[in-house]
């Protein structure tokens, strides 16, 4: 009873406006503890509960890594489907009313740390469980509760660290939790990541009832990943953050840059990647089914790419998060594929890519198109008639931009454009793919007020090429869960963390390469001496940082990697101050469609590198400083 009355009090004194409320986890919901931990059945819906915190990775409208910064634009006012983060890409985030307020509103970390908290303490007791499950548990456990203070620390700096909860005689200092500094946090988290790792599982063997569950793998990536971050311009010796002081003058962010850090990050991505190579994953090459032979190679590598994300649980998913499935993530990336049922209402097509993602894509030689010496980048914008040696990448004697001509595999597999191709969603022959004709009048053009494209591009990467149009209204999707961790975005942290402390070396183009291979690309160390303007890119420590970074954009681009990556490289504020530009849609003539049209003029200034806090929390904690700038 006691710890009733204490998990209630943390929850009221903390958080103040949040009620607590124990869901699933009890029998004939009867909210007590002492219930909760009576046997092994229901100690197990406690640590579901546990689980439900994690963010919605895969919803366009919860997850904040899709809207929020310059990955999708849409239409405005938009009224498809929710999107309150569209308004901090916007401009318009607030200390009154936060948006996307995870600090107490939204999946609630801090209320998910609190349960791990009391699950943790109370794991031990229940009488039907062997040690060794127990041990289990409380490692999963003790893995979300790190993994949600840094949900936290990405978004708002330095945050409370909840090391347990509070007892009943704690006193209202107490209750009132200070903010403490970025390093301590990272420590901490650091901490209960190599508590749990030990007693986690190396993978999952019942895959029926328990994929989605944390392994070892995925914790030591968690833990690779976290300590990138910390070493990052972001977390390490920034400067802007000289005045953000506690009370008692210690700087919330350390103010020169450690190299000590990068190297526990090599340390941490090198265990993390061993580990996961020895369990087998392994990056993902696309196997055709029985009916689809004779595809070419070029389809082969766009498929690599797009199954990469989008078959469940393949070699390379780490961590695919089963709480958070791509079902409707898919319908707001599907144009009106079929000319003759445009009115599908469930290919929506609003998530709309600008021009600058299209821009960001290599040329078909492996290197930034402004960069290529054999591209005309001063024509880009100049029309180009297709011919046969476009095949399988752009339809047949059609006009479209110079832009969409000599990129690599990943541009033709990641964007749906006027003049392209899109295989799958019912056809399966390359040769006869579906056609992506977007000018004004035609298929995929706009034909409603509030389902289609404000950039003239489709996040085709989203989409599985399993899924089929129907008659009517009718479109089967393939649900597949999020991939949060794929072994490519570990290797390209662990090829950056390698470059920031030794410079560049052939390990470390040992790990960028076969992410390029498989999407049909050169080795860095062929591709630039070759292609590029700067051959000797890839000799400098700031060479090698700008390839794996545009890699890493590349690769992970609409997997909500683009929005923390260009943060915690503190290029947010260059980045996202530009013009948000697409085609201009509206229009008939290929002349009149592909002049460049300004959607948004975009700001971001340094306090956006944080979230407020609601200023009400800071009117009931005193303890807590604003960040700065708000």
């Amino acid at each position: 009873m006691i710890k009733k009355i204490k998990a209630a009090l943390f929850c009221i004194v903390f958080f103040l406006p949040i009620s607590c409320n124990y869901l699933d986890i009890v029998p004939d919901n009867v909210a007590t503890l002492d219930n909760a931990f009576t046997m092994r059945n229901e100690a197990e819906k406690y640590l579901f509960t546990c689980y439900r915190y994690l963010p919605s990775y895969a919803s366009p409208g919860e997850n904040p890594a899709f809207t929020a910064g310059d990955e999708f634009w849409f239409y405005y006012p938009f009224v498809g489907f929710s999107a309150p983060a569209w308004e901090i890409a916007r401009g318009n985030q607030s200390v009154v009313a936060p948006v996307m307020n995870f600090w107490n509103g939204m999946t609630q970390p801090f209320r998910g740390i609190r349960d791990c908290n009391i699950f943790i303490e109370n794991i031990d007791r229940v009488p039907d469980m062997d040690d060794m499950e127990k041990a289990r548990w409380k490692a999963e456990a003790l893995f979300l509760k790190a993994y949600y203070h840094f949900w936290l620390l990405r978004m708002y700096g330095p945050i409370p660290v909840i090391r347990e909860n509070l007892p009943i005689s704690a006193g209202p200092d107490e209750v009132k939790a200070p903010r403490e500094p970025v390093d301590e946090v990272v420590n901490y988290i650091v901490e209960l990541l190599d508590q749990a790792s030990p007693n986690l599982p190396l993978k999952i063997d019942d895959r029926l009832t328990e994929l989605g569950r944390i392994t070892r793998p995925i914790a030591l990536s968690v833990k690779a990943q976290v300590l990138v971050t910390a070493a990052s311009p972001l977390f390490n010796g920034n400067t802007e953050y000289s005045g953000f002081i506690n009370d008692e003058g210690v700087p919330y962010f350390n103010q020169e840059v450690s190299m000590a850090k990068w190297q526990q990050a090599v340390d941490a991505c090198r265990e993390a990647y061993e580990l996961c190579r020895a369990q087998g994953y392994s990056l993902h090459y696309f196997e055709p089914g029985l009916t689809q032979t004779g595809l070419s190679d070029e389809t082969i590598f766009h498929m690599n790419v797009r199954t990469s994300l989008t078959e469940p649980w393949n070699n390379e998913v780490i961590w695919g998060s089963t709480n958070s499935r791509a079902g409707n993530l898919q319908r707001e990336s599907t144009p009106p594929l079929d000319p003759s049922n445009v009115a599908n209402a469930n290919t929506r097509g609003n998530l709309a890519p600008p021009l600058k993602i299209a821009e960001m894509f290599y040329s078909s030689n492996g290197v930034p198109i402004s960069e290529d010496v054999n591209y005309a980048y001063d024509e880009r914008y100049n029309l180009r008639e297709t011919s046969e040696a476009d095949a399988y990448r752009l339809q047949s004697n059609y006009t479209t931009v110079g832009l969409h001509f000599d990129r690599e595999p990943r541009f033709y597999a990641s964007l749906g454009f006027d003049g392209g191709l899109w295989y799958g969603q019912g056809r399966l022959d390359d040769k006869n793919p579906w056609l992506i004709q977007a000018r004004l009048g035609q298929s995929q053009s706009r034909v409603s007020s509030n389902r289609y494209s404000v950039t003239g591009y489709w996040p085709k990467k989203l989409v599985n090429y399993e899924n089929v149009i129907g008659t009517g209204n009718t479109y089967t999707v393939q649900v597949y869960p999020w991939p949060v961790m794929r072994l490519a975005d570990l290797m390209l942290l662990y090829a950056e963390a390698l470059n920031e402390l030794n410079g560049p070396s052939q390990e470390v183009y040992d790990l960028i390469n076969p992410i390029r291979e498989r999407a049909g690309l050169l080795p860095v160390e062929v591709a630039w001496p070759q292609y590029s303007r700067q051959p000797d890119k890839i000799n400098s420590r700031e060479g090698m940082r700008s390839i794996i970074q545009q890699e890493r954009l590349i690769e992970l681009v609409f997997e909500g990697k683009r929005f923390w990556d260009l943060r915690r490289w503190k290029r947010a504020h260059i980045e996202l101050n530009n013009l948000v530009t697409g085609w201009d849609i509206d229009q008939e003539s290929p002349e009149n469609y592909y002049r460049v049209r300004t959607l948004f003029n975009q700001t971001f200034m340094m306090r956006d590198y944080f979230w407020p806090i609601r200023e009400n929390e800071l009117i009931i904690n005193r303890n807590l400083d604003q960040n700065p700038g708000w």
